[in-house]
């Protein structure tokens, strides 16, 4: 039986996911739980995005993939210490759960959109978010490829209910993170640095932008950055 990392109330622990998860659940007496699949640090963005989930819905589960990924993601055991401060820092967390999932990255694109969807059914999930790209690769998929695919099948098809968030970003003019709906200010007022410049200031030992990754999680990935030199 796989073994999952669970965060609840401060505490850690390793049960096994199907006989301890669902009490977990049934425990919180939530009747809508939004999940927030990744594969990489929750930046300001990813935050929004996942805040914005649980105004709707009762409870988040943020659900991080620690299968194989790509050779130059951040590794699992950084990722779930950037998580775990995230969370303690700024989330309610008697509203957010922290668990892994124990599947490789396909980066499949629309179709394993769809497969996140219904393994995040069988966790007894009722929404699930879906940004840009997600599970894509470079630029072979259409940047919201993977929502359009569940246009094709109806709710009851699926099962649960898609949240599907435009590219978000902060703006320095709205001081605030926005997307296209909400904001009117072109490219020249986002603060939304590139993955490789991220990457150069980390290694730099430099923060990135404080609008664009919180310091915490900026000081973890520096440490990460700077061993793996």
């Amino acid at each position: 039986m796989a073994k999952v990392a669970v965060f609840i109330h401060g505490m850690w622990g390793t049960p096994d996911v199907w006989r301890n998860w669902r009490p977990f659940l049934e425990a919180r007496g939530w009747q809508t739980i939004a999940a927030f699949q990744t594969r990489n640090p929750i930046h300001r963005s990813h935050e929004y995005l996942t805040k914005c989930a649980l105004e709707m819905t009762d409870g988040l589960l943020i659900h991080p993939l620690v299968g194989e990924t790509k050779s130059d993601d951040i590794p699992a055991d950084t990722r779930m210490e950037c998580y775990k401060v995230l969370i303690d820092n700024y989330y309610n967390k008697d509203r957010t759960m922290l668990t892994v999932m124990p599947l490789a990255m396909r980066y499949a694109g629309p179709r394993e959109a769809i497969l996140h969807s219904l393994i995040r059914k069988n966790y007894g999930i009722t929404h699930f978010i879906v940004g840009r790209d997600h599970a894509g690769v470079g630029n072979y998929y259409g940047t919201y490829d993977a929502q359009k695919i569940f246009d094709q099948f109806k709710p009851e098809e699926i099962g649960v209910t898609i949240l599907k968030f435009e590219h978000t970003a902060w703006c320095k003019t709205c001081a605030a993170v926005v997307s296209s709906k909400t904001c009117p200010h072109g490219p020249e007022h986002k603060i939304a640095p590139s993955g490789t410049k991220v990457r150069e200031l980390l290694k730099a030992g430099q923060r990135p932008p404080n609008e664009f990754s919180r310091p915490e999680i900026a000081d973890i990935l520096i440490r990460w950055a700077q061993n793996a030199k």
